[in-house]
């Protein structure tokens, strides 16, 4: 490994290095300013879209009216009586200069002075702070995380004014060098846990978090294909990121990315949402029963329909009614094999349908697929009807890949339920089961925050 060059005290020789390393001719974006400071010559670098231009004029400003006669005789002396700014650092290499750089911080080398001077005036381009679309709160606040990590960690500052919340930048990618932030309660946090998502972070040796969060979080835990459950929980609401930190729970913002990622997790932390903070202890509960009990059926609705449809004579006389009426043209286990895929087909289209065209669209799809799939012969109003229930049901929790994770469980039920009968439910409820029990998070503990080995 070279050695890393240091700034020297000849700013053309500096310069020279820079101009060699930078693009500077070829890439617009990189701004190279030679200007005169107290009869010395001086060279600025910023990177246009970052540098807030009010700022660096007044600062240059103030730099025309230094004389040869005001010069310090260091760079920290000049810093502390010259530079009309609060964010200023001494740089004393080249690997130092250009993390800054290229973040967007202001560099200024000056002739005689053995360092460069990195004035942090840049400003980010970001949205407006607003409530997310997917996590909405009846009564809570209407602010959400954005794609800047600075706006993000003041979000949830604002809402715990304590000396014992620290965030710690962390820096991840040789290319990207995407900025992460830790942030826990000093007196809350598990140490523990907290030594082993500070030692994974820093030993992440990769060239970019291409897709930011999931990039980190696939870097944080190597996770195994065949157990679709969500390893983290993630957010978009700072009020919610801020109740648990207080609860003594490790956050993780990502740059470029509008949500946080909060660890340790349970199957509770999961099917939680923000409107549990919001409402007394009596709606709390239960709400959270009522979304634990629609979260079972989504699961397990369609595998006991299909189950009791193969055994009609399990079905109680009082339950009669359940039963297909129609005649059966094509197997419930193909028909409700073709919705899951149906669904999820509509749902992608949904995605990338114009707004102004959602909706009649959607009507259109509703009674192409459901009057005429059913009149067709294709369809039988039952399955019909519990497939609608079961897409509908799955909204009810916020996380989207335990919607999935669920979704995988449920497919696998179906088919073992068709093929092996009443052994087939039994050994995929077991499977489920297992892939609960032995999910094992970055805390080392399962999703029923039991200790696995």
């Amino acid at each position: 490994m070279s050695d890393v060059k240091k700034v020297t005290a000849s700013r053309e020789e500096n310069t020279e290095y820079l101009n060699q390393i930078l693009p500077v001719k070829e890439s617009f974006d990189i701004i190279k300013r030679d200007i005169m400071i107290g009869g010395r010559c001086s060279t600025f670098y910023s990177i246009n879209g970052f540098a807030n231009d009010e700022s660096l004029l007044k600062i240059m400003d103030s730099f025309f009216g230094v004389t040869e006669d005001d010069m310090p005789g260091d760079a920290n002396s000049f810093s502390r009586k010259c530079i009309p700014y609060v964010e200023v650092d001494i740089l004393e290499d080249f690997n130092q200069v250009l993390k800054n750089l290229l973040s967007g911080v202001s560099c200024l080398f000056i002739d005689g002075y053995e360092v460069g001077i990195a004035i942090d005036c840049r400003t980010y381009p970001a949205r407006s702070v607003e409530e997310p679309d997917k996590d909405k709160s009846l009564r809570g606040s209407r602010d959400g995380f954005v794609e800047t990590i600075v706006f993000n960690t003041a979000l949830m500052r604002r809402r715990i004014r304590d000396p014992h919340l620290v965030m710690k930048m962390v820096e991840i990618g040789d290319s990207s060098r995407t900025d992460v932030a830790i942030c826990y309660m000093s007196d809350r946090v598990d140490q523990e846990l907290l030594k082993n998502v500070s030692d994974r972070i820093n030993s992440i040796r990769t060239d970019a978090l291409r897709m930011n969060q999931q990039s980190l979080a696939e870097e944080l835990f190597k996770r195994k294909w065949f157990n679709p459950f969500p390893k983290f929980k993630f957010t978009e609401r700072p009020d919610t990121a801020a109740a648990c930190l207080l609860e003594g729970k490790i956050v993780l913002l990502v740059d470029n990315s509008p949500s946080a990622m909060i660890l340790p997790t349970s199957i509770f932390d999961m099917i939680e949402e923000a409107n549990d903070y919001y409402f007394p202890t009596l709606t709390n509960i239960y709400l959270k029963v009522a979304r634990g009990l629609i979260t079972l059926m989504t699961v397990f609705l369609t595998p006991v329909f299909l189950l009791f449809m193969q055994n009609l004579n399990w079905l109680p006389e009082a339950f009669s009614f359940v039963s297909v009426k129609d005649t059966v043209n094509i197997p419930l286990i193909f028909q409700l094999l073709i919705l899951e895929i149906a669904i999820d087909g509509l749902r992608l289209a949904a995605l990338n349908t114009p707004s102004m065209l959602s909706t009649p669209l959607s009507v259109i799809a509703g009674l192409v697929m459901g009057e005429f799939s059913v009149k067709s012969g294709w369809f039988n109003a039952e399955v019909m009807l519990y497939m609608a229930f079961v897409s509908v049901a799955n909204y009810t929790q916020p996380n989207f890949e335990l919607g999935y994770a669920l979704k995988f469980m449920r497919l696998e039920l179906l088919i073992l339920t068709a093929l092996f009968n009443w052994w087939g439910f039994a050994a995929g409820t077991l499977i489920i089961v297992l892939s609960i029990c032995f999910n094992k998070t970055l805390s080392g503990r399962n999703y029923l925050n039991v200790k696995l080995n």
